[in-house]
């Protein structure tokens, strides 16, 4: 018999159900879909077929009331739904498994935060390449001195045509999410938002796509101070990442570099030059696999579903054990706050600190 029950929350037309969030569980033997929830009438019957579900409802707080399972996917991309959904769970006692972002403010990530520590609930975010098995060998590679002190990180968003304040929100959240891992915590931020070569002004401040809330700039630049004397840049202009994929994060030491890009086995390489200029030292780049650098890659791609499996994984293991997942509602905070932490920054026009004392959205304050 299944031993736990899932929940599954989609809502099609306003950020569907995610990027396999929903499907992840039949993977699982011991996860039961026992009800969906999308109040879109078609949507929800397609759910129910697809993940073979007993129970569609419109109302998703009906479906865990009446279905009471012991965890929830939270699968809307839109950020705009995803404090109320996890702050329902959470009041109900049940675990929750969730598209990134993880919200849209500060006020909503405390608030998430405040009510999982409250009903003891294990939140784990769908940044699948956290996941990933050659992090744990970037991890080692680094205590072991590949690439030796490290001094910058360095990460770049897809660039496409959301570049600048989408970007960093939408896909730059995976960067930030990287930036941490390895970086340690932020402690400030500078930050500058452009349109059009101009800081942007309240007049520049939109609705944003996927219910983000305020947003603006078709170029980000920001930089912050980490843990143990590490810069972390990051940056985004609109339309320029159609050449080559600078999607990811280089990792600059003072023996070499290491780059990763996103997914469940990203593309990772290491060059191990201290100049960091292969081209004026002949120093070769090494791919990196999750048999250790220079090794064949011994497991097969797995795309998002893959990335869902280990998140999945993880997050039951972190029930049986009471720990936090991998990438947990902390982990999404902090997330959060750095991007915050880039428009504050140029709302103030100065370095913040992080914690932020603002908590709300600053573009709605310029």
């Amino acid at each position: 018999m299944a031993k736990y029950r899932i929940g599954v929350i989609g809502h099609t037309g306003q950020g569907n159900w995610g990027h396999g969030i929903d499907t992840v569980w039949s993977q699982f033997p011991e996860c039961e879909v026992v009800g969906v929830s999308d109040p879109h009438e078609g949507g929800r019957a397609a759910a129910v077929k697809r993940l073979k579900a007993p129970l569609g409802f419109a109302d998703y707080r009906r479906m865990l009331d009446e279905t009471k399972p012991d965890i929830v996917a939270v699968c809307p991309r839109w950020l705009d739904q995803h404090h109320e959904m996890v702050v329902a769970a959470a009041e109900r006692g049940m675990h929750v498994y969730m598209e990134k972002p993880m919200c849209r403010t500060l006020e909503e990530a405390d608030e998430m935060a405040a009510k999982c520590e409250r009903h003891k609930i294990k939140l784990a975010i769908a940044h699948q390449t956290r996941y990933s098995p050659i992090l744990h060998v970037v991890r080692d590679m680094i205590l072991d001195g590949k690439i030796g002190k490290v001094l910058e990180l360095r990460g770049r968003g897809k660039e496409d045509r959301r570049g600048g304040g989408e970007d960093l929100w939408v896909l730059g959240s995976h960067v930030m999410n990287l930036m941490h891992h390895f970086g340690g915590e932020p402690n400030w931020c500078f930050g500058q938002v452009l349109q059009d070569d101009r800081p942007i002004t309240k007049e520049d401040v939109a609705a944003g796509n996927e219910g983000i809330g305020p947003l603006a700039g078709d170029t980000v630049a920001a930089m912050y101070g980490m843990d143990q004397g590490v810069t972390a840049y990051f940056g985004s202009q609109r339309n320029q990442g159609s050449k080559g994929n600078r999607f990811g994060l280089q990792i600059y030491g003072s023996e070499g570099i290491i780059e990763i890009l996103t997914g469940y086995l990203p593309a990772v390489h290491y060059l191990p030059d201290p100049r960091w200029s292969p081209g004026r030292t002949g120093a070769k780049w090494i791919p990196v696999s999750s048999a250790g650098p220079g090794q064949p890659e011994p497991l097969k791609p797995g795309g998002l579903h893959a990335g869902n499996v280990l998140a999945v994984h993880d997050l039951l293991a972190a029930i049986e054990e009471d720990r936090l997942p991998e990438c947990s509602v902390y982990e999404g905070r902090t997330t959060v706050e750095m991007i915050a932490a880039v428009f504050e920054s140029h709302r103030q026009q100065r370095p913040v600190a992080i914690p932020l004392e603002n908590r709300k959205n600053p573009l709605a304050m310029l």
